[in-house]
């Protein structure tokens, strides 16, 4: 009897692009963002934002958005089979304290987001993706100690510990949170991506409106 064949198919693709920001960089993000992050979170009382960014903010988002591009339109080619050009639609800043946490959510109205991590992560505040609630796959669920958890059966996926200035870039619409805050302020610059032209590149063109 020949040995059975497992295919997984229609795979979701996250990326993880070590030290996309260099030391200096994100000292520099840290040191002038991290004061400018004063927008409540509704879900949490340990989370605070910044309004959505502008090239005209600072240099520095100029120059982390020249460094996260290419990242960008190599992720591109993952899920259209094409390297188009990108424009960075939306960047902010999170900063989170002790206790702090994100509910489950996605991003709406992009294609691609990221997540720059400024600083430290705790271990058990990384970010967590998940699979969307009321998907359309054979409704069964087994769920007990002795459950083997792999890529089929799993609802949650912890992503690697980050470094400051690791980038992750995910599927807009792929559902994400941040497990309750375990450590010092985890402080962490998102963005979402739309196509633009190919002879547009993302850090040319304005986000944020």
């Amino acid at each position: 009897m020949s040995q059975p064949e497992v295919i997984g198919i229609f795979p979701v693709p996250i990326m993880r692009v070590p030290s996309v920001l260099d030391e200096a960089l994100v000292t520099g993000l840290v040191e002038h963002f991290s004061v400018l992050a004063t927008q409540e979170n509704n879900a949490s009382d340990n989370l605070v934002h910044t309004a959505m960014l502008r090239p005209s903010d600072s240099p520095l988002l100029v120059e982390a958005a020249a460094r996260v591009t290419p990242a960008v339109i190599e992720f591109g080619a993952l899920l259209f089979g094409e390297r188009l050009g990108w424009s960075l639609k939306e960047m902010w800043v999170n900063v989170m304290g002790f206790g702090g946490r994100q509910a489950m959510h996605n991003h709406a109205n992009s294609f691609i987001s990221g997540v720059i991590y400024l600083t430290e992560i705790h271990r058990e505040s990384r970010t967590m993706f998940m699979k969307s609630p009321g998907g359309v796959e054979f409704s069964f669920k087994n769920d007990h100690a002795g459950v083997v958890t792999g890529p089929y059966n799993g609802e949650k996926w912890i992503s690697p510990q980050p470094q400051p200035g690791d980038l992750v870039l995910f599927p807009s619409y792929l559902m994400h949170a941040v497990p309750p805050n375990r450590g010092e302020v985890r402080m962490t610059m998102p963005f979402n991506a739309i196509p633009t032209r190919l002879d547009s590149w993302g850090y040319q063109v304005s986000f944020s409106g």
